[in-house]
């Protein structure tokens, strides 16, 4: 049915984006060709006339109203003035300042390159510095950048147009400090916070940029430099760096007689050098990967600040330079690499090795396996490698994106507040004006109307929310429930109470990233954790037995092949099974043991095989996969333990000391596509060949001999979480083995179709396997990862998980952490390459309901490119999606999509350098310090050390935030609203006068000292428990729908200003004595009161520090009276008078309120109200 639906092709900015970002994703050189397809796809006549359906009546009558979807979510883009005033100003600064950008910073284009080895100076262009920068400004961007950083909100803005207008004198309302010295305080604050965080950042790139690294040179290269002759001092024991020796026929010149170390800075590598990194150091840029002092002439390395993946990877030397005698002779060599230009794509590498001194020269091929990406780890032995790219050019940098200034939407929607209170500042002050009759210079008065109304946007707004949020940041810092957090920026806390989407990690966040031997099955038996010890019993008696077979052998006799014939029959069944299968975990993988190297051993003993040291505290295991690692780890733990490994041989020991060798004949590495690995090995005391198999279960059902169990088994495992391998035996002859060698090295050197040729050989041997055992790993979840899971769904949170990892692997993570519930349906996105796939594929799915989506990151770009809207809409009602094999910048990507189509705030969280670019794209950034290093955490707004400590800090420390920061703005904002609403009628009844009512320090003394510290002290208030909240997530849900800043509740309190301004100036008025001073103390004196109690009618859970505030501004205003001659009447201020008068208008102002407050709460109580009665 699906084939028959109709599609019409997207034809949106967001394609024409992914259209170029495909172009330059691909290579130079044939990569480059790689868009024809889809230009090719673009032009299918057949799919531009097939709409993609997007409703079930769509389905049901093959109809539908396709090309409007899109549109309907899209508003009707604004013209003429209407656009300017609604921020097309905005965007034409922007456009412009992007513009001038541009042209003062004109990228340079990117270009392959031909690299000498150990010569710089040879390179044909300049390359950028091998620095990294992560600060926002330099010294004379930061006062510039930090000033249009405050002054591009409206509300700064306006201050200080304010503040400049009392510079002029006909407009001057009151003393300058009276304006000036808030908007300074902001300023200076800012500046001070913004100083304090570029001077961290501008530490932390030094740290990295100043760390020192052995470069190899020639005398002639060295000028200021310290000389380091190679016999005086030899580089690393491990390499046999000599006297420089040509071997090749060449004449040495007395000038670069001698190859000499230097230690340079990280930042000072350029393009050419020869870098030595020393096993665990980080390497500093792209290389090629030239020499080793591992023997094999491969290394192992760490990728998981690059990609996210913490197995480790097997890099090859250039087999050219890795056969030179001595690690002099680079220098006597004329060799170049020619790489190709920069690019994106971790996962692909081309270029070309080429020595010129030979005859004929020679070239080799260079690909991914060839290469040391920056920012990776050496595992293994030390490397030397010529430097390709360094700086903004390596793969690492070019997969991270800007840091950008996030503004929380609290923010925002005060921002929006503020535009309102200033149109309706504007027009009480046209309506004055109008009242007045336009009078004289009406235009001057009208402006110093606005400067009298000035208060209604309070300029003390913005001191109390960043006050605020420093104190949020504090608490949070000083939660003992999650220790070690720590809040990197201050600006956002509110961001945590409003989340909808949390893009997580999975290795290292979700997963500790450590693989347990869990289960292992045989058909009839199964032996779990607590009963390994019978796995040991059956796996001693065998070895036993041959053991004493083969000393009862002559030294000349091969041993028999069945040494348990006098053991009882199901004994004897049993143990073979278990012995068969442990020796075939311990031979099928890829594992490598490294020793490392004994104190006071000396270099050339070190790497003698018969000095190694093989003791069980000295080794350890490397592999590209830690699932193969725990299997190792395992068979060792029964008493099989791998002992050694090159690329020939394999040795075991068995539980009796006894070290049996076994020759690796054939290697079958694993494939995404296989989804399996083999190795064929002949046994070295019996001659028999075997070829052992492992793999997926999907992979190796149809291999295996027929039975009955594999797949029920597969199951139960895969519901407890657990990773399985199928593992299977093919006993070969001698005549069956050279037959498959000759057919499979013909095969390897066919031209046409080599890959499908060899995989026909391999396969002719997958037949009819023995299975002999099922396998069961578990990734070891971190702490708490299901019960915090748990409660972020019924938060109302949709997690999706966006991993580098293998789509199996993501597919068990997300079942065994609960991130898809057991009763869900889980819909597996097939592999798409083309638009007519990517509509079918989304066809199917769409008639899925409440299941989750796993779908991989290149069938992902696919479907963005041409069905964009559709496919994050259907993602959006999907309970979870997992998103596998993802890049560094397409975890960005997903999240932007997010942020545009449902306009919801977006959490990411990871802990690896390759989630950097997702942690800062997003609108709030969590990071986990773990094993994967810091860089994820640094670079993060919030910084954790577990994933459960996410829990309480969105359920408790984010609603609180907002909660708090939303009462607080709309209590500031009354705060001045009140006043202004008493200087309105104070001017209405004095025929419309634009004289100040209060003046000088009653004004500056109203928004600090008399009422600052009961308004501030709204940070500690709470409506809900800590406990009650992390008890009752569904809680959360309430915060997303942004209820507690509203324009309803903010039109709220306009009334109460209103009412209150109103009261306590007609009171004031009504009770008039004989002078005009008396007004002034008595609307005053009242106003002070009634904020005060305003103060007490909003707190819901009172802290002592809010009694103390209410008491300490009541005691400084009092105090304050007796100083304050020129504003009140000391002698009428302390009569009984004035007393009644202030009390009677107060509880006016004040009373109804209350009785308000009380039949809110008994009528109509909110949610959270419930639980804690």
């Amino acid at each position: 049915m699906a084939d028959q639906i109709p599609l019409y092709p997207v034809r949106s900015a967001a394609a024409a984006a992914s259209r170029k970002r495909a172009a330059y994703y691909s290579a130079a050189g044939p990569g480059a060709d790689r868009p024809s397809r889809y230009q090719l796809e673009d032009e299918s006549a057949h799919l531009d006339e097939m709409p993609l359906m997007m409703s079930e009546e769509g389905f049901e009558n093959d109809e539908s109203d396709y090309h409007t979807l899109p549109r309907a979510r899209i508003t009707q883009r604004k013209r003429g003035l209407e656009w300017f005033v609604c921020g097309g100003w905005k965007f034409l600064c922007t456009s412009c300042c992007d513009w001038l950008i541009n042209i003062c910073q004109r990228k340079r284009e990117l270009k392959a390159r031909t690299v000498w080895l150990g010569y710089p100076e040879k390179c044909e262009e300049k390359h950028p510095r091998n620095s990294i920068k992560n600060q926002k400004y330099n010294v004379f961007t930061f006062i510039p950048g930090v000033l249009y950083e405050q002054f591009k909100f409206f509300l700064n803005l306006y201050f200080l147009v304010v503040s400049c207008s009392q510079f002029v004198p006909a407009l001057k309302i009151g003393y300058l400090y009276t304006y000036w010295a808030p908007l300074g305080f902001v300023l200076a604050v800012t500046i001070m916070r913004e100083a304090i965080d570029e001077f961290r950042r501008f530490q932390r790139d030094k740290e990295v940029n100043s760390q020192l690294y052995s470069k190899l040179t020639v005398r002639d290269n060295l000028r200021t430099h310290t000389l380091c002759p190679v016999e005086e001092s030899l580089l690393d024991k491990a390499f046999d760096l000599t006297r420089i020796t040509y071997q090749y026929g060449a004449i040495r010149t007395a000038t670069s007689a001698w190859g000499c170390k230097v230690q340079v800075k990280s930042s000072d590598i350029q393009v050419g050098d020869l870098i030595i990194v020393e096993k665990n150091q980080r390497i500093p840029s792209d290389m090629v990967f030239l020499r080793t002092s591992e023997k094999a002439g491969s290394c192992f390395i760490r990728t998981d600040q690059l990609d996210g993946e913490t197995d480790w990877k097997l890099k090859v030397a250039v087999s050219c330079t890795q056969r030179l005698p001595a690690l002099g002779d680079l220098f006597s060599i004329s060799a170049y690499v020619y790489a190709q230009k920069p690019q994106l794509d971790i996962h692909s590498f081309e270029g070309t090795f080429t020595r010129e001194d030979c005859d004929p020269p020679v070239h080799e091929s260079l690909s991914i396996e060839n290469t040391l990406w920056a920012s990776t780890i050496v595992a293994s032995g030390t490397v030397i490698g010529v430097v390709i790219y360094t700086g903004k050019e390596t793969r690492s940098v070019m997969n991270t994106s800007n840091p950008k200034n996030k503004v929380g939407l609290l923010d925002l929607e005060l921002n929006h507040l503020t535009k309102a209170l200033f149109v309706a500042l504007v027009a009480l002050s046209v309506v004055m004006v109008t009242l007045q009759g336009f009078v004289g210079p009406w235009y001057r008065n009208l402006f110093r109307f606005l400067l009298l109304f000035s208060y209604i946007i309070p300029i003390s707004l913005r001191v109390n929310l960043d006050m605020g949020k420093a104190a949020y940041g504090w608490m949070i810092m000083k939660d003992e429930s999650i220790p070690g957090t720590v809040v990197r920026t201050s600006t956002i806390p509110e961001e945590l109470g409003r989340l909808v989407y949390l893009l997580t990690d999975k290795t290292g966040t979700l997963t500790q990233n450590e693989m347990v031997f869990k289960r292992l099955h045989l058909g009839t038996v199964s032996y779990g954790a607590d009963t390994m010890d019978e796995i040991q019993t059956h796996l001693r008696n065998p070895y036993s037995q041959m053991q004493s077979q083969a000393s009862g052998n002559t030294p000349g006799s091969t041993p028999p092949r069945k040494a348990q014939s006098s053991a009882p029959k199901v004994r004897k069944s049993v143990s073979i099974r278990v012995h068969e299968a442990v020796k075939a975990i311990a031979l099928c993988h890829n594992v490598t043991p490294v020793y490392e190297p004994r104190a006071g051993v000396t270099g050339e003993a070190e790497y003698a095989e018969a000095d190694q040291d093989f003791s069980d505290g000295n080794r350890t295991y490397q592999a590209a996969s830690p699932d193969e690692v725990a299997l190792v780890q395992w068979t060792e733990s029964v008493g099989l333990t791998l002992v050694s490994r090159d690329l020939a041989s394999m040795q075991l020991r068995t539980p009796g000391g006894q070290i049996l060798t076994y020759c690796i004949l054939q290697m079958f590495p694993f494939t995404s596509e296989s989804k399996r690995m083999g190795v064929i090995v002949r046994d070295e005391s019996t001659a028999e060949i075997t070829f052992y198999m492992k793999g997926a279960d999907v992979a190796m059902s149809s291999i295996v001999q027929y039975n009955d169990w594999l797949e029920e088994e597969c199951g139960n495992m895969a519901r407890e979480g657990l990773r399985t391998l199928v593992v299977a035996k093919r006993a070969l002859t001698e005549e069956q083995y050279q037959d498959f060698e000759s057919r499979y090295s013909q095969a390897k050197l066919s031209i046409h179709d080599r890959a499908l040729k060899v995989a026909a050989v391999v396969e002719s041997l997958e037949r009819e396997m023995e299975l002999l055992c099922l396998t069961g790993v578990e990734d070891q979840l971190q702490a708490d990862v299901r019960p915090t899971l748990e409660m972020l769904r019924n938060a109302g949170i949709k997690i999706w998980m966006l991993t580098g990892d293998k789509l199996e692997t993501a597919t068990c993570i997300a079942k065994s952490s609960h991130l898809v519930s057991r009763t869900q349906d889980i819909h597996i996105f097939r592999p798409v390459t083309n638009r007519g796939e990517a509509h079918l594929e989304l066809n199917a799915f769409r008639r899925k309901h409440d299941c989750a989506l796993v779908i991989s990151g290149d069938s992902l770009e696919v479907c963005l490119k041409y069905y964009e809207h559709e496919l994050v809409e259907l993602a959006c009602q999907c309970p979870a999606v997992v998103c596998c094999r993802c890049s560094p910048t397409q975890k960005a990507h997903i999240v932007k999509l997010l942020q545009q189509h449902t306009g919801r705030r977006t959490c990411a969280i990871g802990d690896g350098g390759n989630d950097v670019s997702m942690i800062q794209a997003a609108d709030c950034g969590i990071g986990i310090e773990g094993k994967e290093g810091r860089q994820a955490s640094l670079a993060a707004d919030f910084s954790i050390t577990q994933f459960k400590h996410i829990g309480r800090l969105l359920m408790v420390h984010g609603r609180s935030s907002y909660k708090r920061s939303a009462a607080l703005g709309q209590f500031v904002m009354h705060r001045g609203l009140i006043i202004s609403t008493m200087q309105a009628v104070f001017s209405s009844v004095f025929y419309f006068a634009s004289v100040p009512l209060y003046q000088g320090f009653l004004m500056v003394g109203y928004a600090t000292l008399y009422t600052m510290f009961p308004v501030f002290s709204l940070v500690l208030d709470q409506d809900v428990k800590p406990e009650m909240a992390m008890l009752y997530p569904e809680l959360y849900k309430d915060l997303t729908k942004g209820r507690s800043l509203s324009f309803k509740t903010f039109l709220v309190w306009v009334v109460i200003s209103i009412y209150q301004g109103g009261i306590l100036m007609y009171g004031a008025l009504l009770l008039f004595e004989s002078e005009f001073v008396h007004v002034v103390a008595i609307s005053f004196t009242a106003l002070i009161l009634t904020e005060l109690l305003m103060v007490a009618l909003t707190v819901r859970t009172w802290h002592w520090l809010m009694a103390v505030a209410e008491v300490l501004s009541l005691g400084c205003y009092v105090a304050s009276l007796a100083f304050l001659n020129e504003y009140f009447d000391v002698a009428f201020i302390t009569t009984v008078t004035f007393v009644w008068k202030v009390s009677a208008i107060t509880v006016v102002s004040c009373l109804p309120l209350y009785v308000l407050k009380y039949l809110k709460r008994k009528l109509s109580p909110p949610s959270y109200s419930k639980l804690t009665s």
